[in-house]
Parts: C-alpha cells; sequence; structure tokens
C-alpha cells in the first residue's frame, strides 16, 4: 500500500513539472559531454548525504550538487516536491538509495529527460535483507497477523559501512567520467583519493573492535547499520529495524534491552542522530548507564551543516563512541 501511494503521488507530481515546465530540461540528447565540461558544472542531484557529500569531494569545482533532503528532515518520511521534480529533470545525474523509502522514484524515472543518468546506491553493493533479531518490536501489520511480509525487504543503509562507501565513491567517479569525458582524468584520480580516506578509516575501526573488550552494541532506536556491524563482526539488539515506522516500542521490547544491558554489563546505549532518544533514555534511566549517539549519516543538522560536517568526520565521531560503547 506504501508503495503504491507514493507511485501516485509521485505520478501526480510528476503531472504537475510537464505542465509547468513544458519542454523540461533545455540541454537535450545532442549537448556533448565535452561542452558539459567546459561550458557549465555537472548537475547532480541525490536523495540523502552520503552521495551528497561523496559526489562534492569527486567533482570538486566542476560539479554542482543539490541534496533533496533538508538539513534536519527525518528521511523514511520524505515526499518529493513538484521542484524536487524539476531538479532532477534538470540534472546530468540523479543519485538516489533505491529501496521502500524511495519506492517515489519508481514513478518518475520513466519519464525523465533521457539525458539524465541514474545511479542507485543499492545496485553498487551487495544487499542483504533486513532482519529482526530477538526482542526487537515487530512492524504491526505483521504483528496482527503473525506473518512476515510477503517480499522481503532489504536493508538501504548501505553506507554505513566505509567499505560499501568505496564502492558507491567508485560508481560515482565511474559516472562522472562518462558524463564529461574532458575531466575523466581528474574524478578518476579525486575518486581514488577520497577511497584512500576510507581505507584509513577502515582500518581504524578494524583496529578498535580488534581491542575491544566487548562485541555487543544495544540500540534504543532504529538500526540502519547492519552493514556496519556485519563489516566488522560485531552482534546487536535493537529496538526496531532500520525503515521501521514504528516508534513506540512494546513493553516486552524494553523489558528485554533492559535485561540485555544488565546481563551483558553494557556500558553505553545508543541513539540515532535526529532521533528523541526517548526510548535509549528510559533504558539508560533503568540501568544506571550511559547513553551516545551513533550517525548512520543519513542526512544532517542545521548545525552540522554550519560546522562542515562531512562523512568522513562523522564516521570518526562514530569511531570514538564505538570504542567508548565497546569498553
Amino acid at each position: 500500500m506504501k508503495r503504491a501511494v507514493k507511485k501516485i503521488v509521485a505520478a501526480m507530481l510528476l503531472l504537475l513539472v510537464v505542465n509547468s515546465t513544458g519542454c523540461g530540461r533545455q540541454p537535450n540528447a545532442a549537448d556533448t559531454t565535452e561542452a558539459i565540461g567546459k561550458e557549465d558544472p555537472i548537475s547532480i542531484v541525490t536523495t540523502i548525504f552520503p552521495p551528497y557529500d561523496f559526489a562534492k569531494e569527486i567533482g570538486g569545482n566542476k560539479v554542482e550538487v543539490t541534496m533533496l533532503l533538508s538539513p534536519g528532515v527525518e528521511s523514511h518520511s520524505y515526499e518529493p516536491t513538484p521542484q524536487d521534480i524539476i531538479k532532477i529533470n534538470e540534472s546530468d545525474l540523479f543519485i538516489y538509495v533505491g529501496g521502500e523509502s524511495d519506492a517515489w522514484v519508481e514513478g518518475i524515472t520513466d519519464s525523465l529527460d533521457k539525458s539524465v543518468r541514474t545511479l542507485t546506491l543499492m545496485d553498487c553493493v551487495e544487499v542483504v535483507e533486513e532482519e529482526h533479531v530477538e526482542g526487537m518490536q515487530a512492524e504491526a501489520e505483521n504483528a496482527e497477523t503473525g506473518t512476515e511480509a510477503e517480499e522481503p525487504e532489504y536493508d538501504e543503509h548501505v553506507w554505513t559501512s566505509p567499505r560499501n562507501a568505496e564502492l558507491i565513491v567508485q560508481k560515482i567517479a565511474e559516472e562522472l567520467c562518462v558524463i564529461d569525458t574532458s575531466n575523466a582524468t581528474s574524478y578518476t584520480e579525486n575518486g581514488k583519493q577520497y577511497n584512500n580516506k576510507l581505507e584509513k578509516l577502515d582500518k581504524e575501526y578494524q583496529e578498535a573492535v580488534a581491542h575491544a573488550a566487548r562485541k555487543e552494541l544495544i540500540f534504543g532506536d532504529r538500526f540502519p547499520f547492519r552493514y556496519f556491524v556485519d563489516a566488522y563482526g560485531l552482534t546487536y539488539y535493537a529496538a526496531f529495524p532500520g525503515c521501521s515506522s514504528e516508534t513506540e516500542p512494546s513493553a516486552a521490547t524494553i523489558a528485554f534491552l533492559i535485561d540485555k544491558v544488565k546481563q551483558d554489563n553494557i556500558p553505553v546505549i545508543l541513539y540515532l542522530e535526529l532521533s528523541n532518544h526517548k526510548i535509549a533514555d528510559a533504558i539508560a534511566e533503568a540501568t544506571g548507564v550511559q547513553t551516545a549517539m551513533l550517525h548512520s549519516c543519513h542526512n544532517i543538522s542545521k548545525d552540522e551543516v554550519e560546522q562542515g560536517a562531512t562523512y568522513l568526520s562523522l564516521m570518526q565521531q562514530n569511531l570514538e563512541v564505538l570504542k567508548g560503547a565497546l569498553q
């Protein structure tokens, strides 16, 4: 039902765009990549923060990158506006996640200008199914019927692993090389330099986990770090899966997480950025431990924008939080 509604909304938005813009993008398929490279910066539109940050690092002053998600907005509730559709249709490259939260994209891709290239983050890596671990709150619709969803839901948060981020960066660099062949060497080199930083970050995480006293994390929140914990051999317990629409956990879920904290002597309860962290606070109050934020990088706040936050800076921040949570 959610997917069908988003398709209908997208179709209505697209109709508004067609009526308001007529011919859509001014450049047509006859435009050469050389012309784009020499006269105008490449226009890139992304739905969320990680590819926005990656594209800026790879493209430098040769690209103009727009993120549709406004700072501080929760990404899972995002719906595109007619202006957003116009931006996408006038871009050279549109980058989106490709999961359930981006279902609205399916309603517009066939109608995009033929010169708009698209890149799906979930196509850049090997995806895994979203899972429900012990104690986790089940989705209401499944809890009522006692059945699982008919179709498997794949975890969308592929960028949370630095190793996956490397693959995404490489794909973005390749796309830019196709769009703007005259500057291909620059994009390739920038991509390699950025991936060197990601490799260094990955090694720092490996070292931190190798010297940790424990390998278990407790989240009093949604859990969008499946790719992250898989990469470093960590286990976890959480209130909700990564893309859950639930906001209130059952008493049983809270009780389970409190018991796990006490039984396993967990020192820190984690929560996400842009969260009210009420669940984490409740668990912390019942157990006497601390809380801390682990940033999924899905989106950033207005303050973080002003501070010049990047994917790398946020992941470095996460590294310090992880060390405390695994002590």
